[in-house]
């Protein structure tokens, strides 16, 4: 595995908040167990409490944790740029679900970003890198320029073909929540 995944899965484990290369664009991941790197990438995205977090994982195992249950137009469209919104467990923290009974979570097509749960040991959240309502970044080079020195490593690598971040649905019926 690359030392730099090694690297940003380590510093990921400990708290810190990385900009990683996503299907679309560059994104920001933590760890969900970790409130205190919850807050900080908040605070970092300046966004509402009441807004959730997705999850992205190598593998369905990964999502075991914060999923009831992973309905089959969901589990059929993975690996691949496709977030779905599927019910939470009981318990999940309200940092990540925003309140909501349902979590967002995408098994990811991205080789790099899926090497990064595998070496972080897990799903991580993963959210768009940016500020909310502003562009994210969509290069290594923009990621740098406009957070790196924010966030706590930036993985160098090139985000996937998608023009943005990836779309957004209901798992339980297939309804569009973003385009």
């Amino acid at each position: 595995m690359d030392r730099r995944v090694r690297h940003a899965a380590m510093v990921i484990r400990n708290g810190g908040v990385v900009a990683h290369a996503t299907e679309g664009v560059f994104g920001f991941a933590c760890e969900p167990r970790r409130p205190d790197a919850i807050v900080r990438l908040r605070r970092l995205k300046r966004r509402p409490a009441r807004k959730g977090f997705l999850l992205i994982a190598a593998a369905e195992e990964q999502l075991e944790k914060y999923c009831v249950a992973i309905p089959d137009r969901a589990r059929k469209s993975w690996p691949g740029p496709h977030t779905w919104l599927v019910a939470a467990r009981p318990g999940i923290a309200r940092r990540i679900t925003g309140g909501s009974d349902r979590v967002a979570v995408r098994i990811t097509a991205h080789r790099q970003a899926a090497a990064l749960c595998r070496a972080a040991g897990g799903a991580l959240i993963s959210t768009s890198a940016n500020r909310s309502n502003q562009v994210p970044a969509r290069t290594y080079r923009e990621a740098v320029r406009r957070f790196g020195g924010i966030v706590d490593y930036v993985l160098p690598g090139r985000s996937g073909g998608l023009r943005g971040p990836t779309p957004i649905a209901d798992a339980a019926t297939g309804r569009i929540i973003r385009a």
